[in-house]
């Protein structure tokens, strides 16, 4: 089966990559220059999400995602997941960037170098996020059914697949208010007034203004996937 996640209308000059997926393909929207944002917001395109590869490699990512996700809206828990998850990665040498979503949680960012695929960065993520959870029982749950949550976060690594996309930096979600997905120095995110919607379309350009970008070394910080987790997985 094709499938076409751009318009027939499109302009010629809009770029495209038609994937193979397990039913057949799809052609994507290639948003590489400011010219084509403009004509996605045009077509009521509000939040852009992108994939986690490039179209020369599309199996093998430049990205890997954990999502933050609260059971409730006790922000403090989702502030207290990330510390241990940042201090999980530095422990593998692995660099890592956080942004809020602009909805309810933060996403975590490791840039990566391409020489692992899908399938490897998931089955690593997956032993990363079911080791932290064994360790805070009380504070991380790996279980996507939100009814065995209770009130943990859930340490989502599912997005580390091919065919996945993940929410844009920068992006603005389609919530009262305009909340963008922010990307935060690391010593913001245990702030008290850290909130993930703090930072809307009124205030954003303000911020830009006053700090370095937090995300302007993430594509020179791009590392190999370590071989296997420092520890046991329970």
């Amino acid at each position: 089966m094709t499938r076409s996640a751009i318009g027939s209308h499109f302009p010629d000059w809009i770029g495209r990559e038609t994937l193979p997926k397990s039913d057949g393909e799809v052609t994507y929207v290639v948003a590489d220059s400011p010219a084509t944002l403009v004509y996605l917001a045009d077509q009521a395109c509000i939040t852009p999400h992108l994939a986690l590869s490039r179209t020369d490699r599309p199996k093998h990512p430049d990205r890997m995602i954990f999502d933050l996700d609260p059971s409730n809206d006790d922000f403090s828990k989702v502030q207290s997941t990330a510390r241990r998850l940042h201090r999980a990665l530095d422990g593998l040498d692995l660099p890592s960037f956080v942004q809020t979503t602009g909805s309810r949680g933060l996403h975590i960012v490791v840039p990566l170098d391409r020489s692992a695929d899908f399938d490897a960065v998931r089955e690593f993520t997956h032993g990363l996020c079911r080791r932290l959870a064994a360790d805070n029982p009380k504070l991380i749950t790996v279980e996507q059914r939100k009814n065995k949550r209770g009130d943990r976060v859930f340490l989502d690594n599912l997005r580390n697949a091919y065919g996945q996309t993940s929410v844009g930096a920068y992006a603005v979600r389609a919530l009262p208010g305009a909340p963008i997905a922010t990307p935060l120095n690391w010593k913001e995110v245990g702030a008290g007034a850290m909130h993930p919607q703090k930072y809307r379309i009124d205030n954003i350009f303000r911020r830009l203004a006053q700090i370095e970008e937090p995300w302007k070394s993430i594509n020179e910080s791009a590392t190999a996937l370590p071989e296997r987790l420092r520890w046991a997985v329970k």
